[in-house]
């Protein structure tokens, strides 16, 4: 009796070795798929994983033969290898021990391929439609991110381009060169101001002419909404390539619509206006002006089309009560309107602030980040993310640098996401 209460321990004991617990709860097709896992893995170590886990930890040490880059990539698959080989090693553990504990209770357990079988079909399939994504995942999110990680804390740079040259480990140096190295502490806080700017200048433009233009669209008296909602909708229609592209030769100093056309017709119909062509491409604070604008432009119809439906549900019996109240239109859209759609689109519009911070299209067609710098490579209209462009494409590459700022913006962006997405209870699932 004694021995028996000790039954589900001693099959997770025997576990350390993948297999033996379940061979011992009489499961022989599971214990022999699990040593044979462990098997292959023990295999697949000693001819490639120790190598590859090694190269990680060194990064090469024969210049001209060895190259980093591809050690750190085989190492960082390696190490995801290794961490899913041990997460499974730890599932045959927790079920050898369960199983034991059912075979204590008296519970019938199966075992064989047709008992697999059925248990893949059963308890399994969620996990079996889900594997192929998570497996995709492992590729092209994961192994990517892990190694950015990883190149944030080397030398990787002009100076040090594998095979060449080897790229080695040098801790927190790029971060500390970005905040504290006068050259580039100097340029990330332009950047970086700058960045923060745009994103909620050209956001909150976006989404409150999108607001303006849905609520004003839905009111009764208008009339042609269909034709409205077409003019409205062309923004989104044109590929954004095309229209930023017309944009920056509309906004030509010299050649330009806005200054040729425009601005002489505003003078010819307003006498008094006296206005001059402006330096929109040539002048920093004009670049960034038109940057804001275009981007309202571009990113108002999305807004439009999402509240229009809001609009749509929102029951008119309050407004009509409200009419009865005597309230105003200012206090039907602050106390109906507005909580409506924020109650539906606020982790949208988290979404458009996110997507605006990282927004490289716009900023890198309109004028390649001019005009003039800002010192380390960087324009004075770039964005952190085009700064990134360049540290990487210049004549004298920065990638580590460039992989230590695009965890800054990840961890920015995630950050401020979730706090966002708590406060709006975007994950509420009721």
């Amino acid at each position: 009796m004694k021995e028996n209460k000790q039954s589900p321990r001693t099959s997770a004991l025997l576990s350390i070795i993948p297999g033996l617990g379940q061979f011992k709860n009489g499961q022989k097709v599971k214990g022999g798929i699990f040593l044979g896992l462990f098997i292959l893995f023990v295999i697949e170590m000693v001819f490639f994983g120790g190598n590859a886990l090694v190269g990680l930890v060194t990064l090469g040490t024969n210049p001209g033969v060895d190259n980093s880059m591809f050690l750190m990539v085989q190492g960082t698959l390696q190490l995801l290898v290794t961490i899913i080989a041990l997460f499974f090693y730890g599932v045959q553990i927790r079920d050898a021990y369960q199983t034991a504990v059912r075979i204590q209770k008296g519970k019938e357990v199966e075992d064989g391929w047709k008992g697999i079988r059925d248990s893949l079909a059963t308890n399994g399939f969620p996990y079996m439609l889900t594997f192929p994504a998570y497996a995709l995942m492992i590729f092209v999110i994961i192994l990517p991110v892990l190694v950015t990680l990883f190149m944030a804390f080397t030398n990787y740079n002009f100076n040090h381009v594998p095979p060449q040259s080897l790229i080695s480990w040098i801790g927190i140096q790029n971060f500390h060169d970005m905040f504290f190295l006068s050259s580039y502490r100097a340029t990330f806080l332009s950047v970086f101001g700058w960045t923060l700017i745009w994103t909620f200048a050209a956001t909150t433009l976006q989404i409150t002419l999108g607001v303006f233009t849905a609520v004003v669209a839905n009111q009764s008296f208008i009339k042609g909404k269909r034709l409205f909602g077409i003019i409205f909708l062309l923004p989104w229609a044109v590929p954004a390539f095309v229209t930023i592209m017309s944009f920056s030769n509309i906004f030509n100093d010299s050649a330009g619509a806005i200054n040729v056309q425009v601005i002489p017709f505003l003078n010819h119909l307003l006498p008094f206006l006296h206005l001059h062509g402006l330096p929109w491409m040539t002048n920093p604070l004009w670049t960034k002006v038109a940057l804001i604008m275009i981007q309202g432009w571009l990113g108002f119809p999305y807004i439009y089309v999402l509240v229009t439906g809001i609009l749509q549900s929102i029951d008119q019996n309050l407004y009509e009560a409200a009419t009865i109240d005597g309230a105003t239109a200012i206090q039907k859209f602050n106390h109906i309107t507005l909580p409506a759609i924020l109650a539906v689109a606020a982790p949208t519009f988290v979404t458009q602030y996110t997507f605006n911070f990282n927004n490289f299209t716009i900023i890198y067609l309109f004028n390649n980040g001019g005009p003039g710098d800002v010192g380390g490579g960087a324009g004075r209209s770039d964005i952190l993310i085009s700064w990134i462009y360049k540290l990487t494409t210049s004549n004298t590459p920065q990638y580590g640098l460039a992989s230590a700022i695009t965890l800054l913006i990840s961890a920015i962006v995630i950050g401020v996401s979730l706090v966002v997405f708590k406060k709006t209870h975007a994950f509420n699932m009721d």
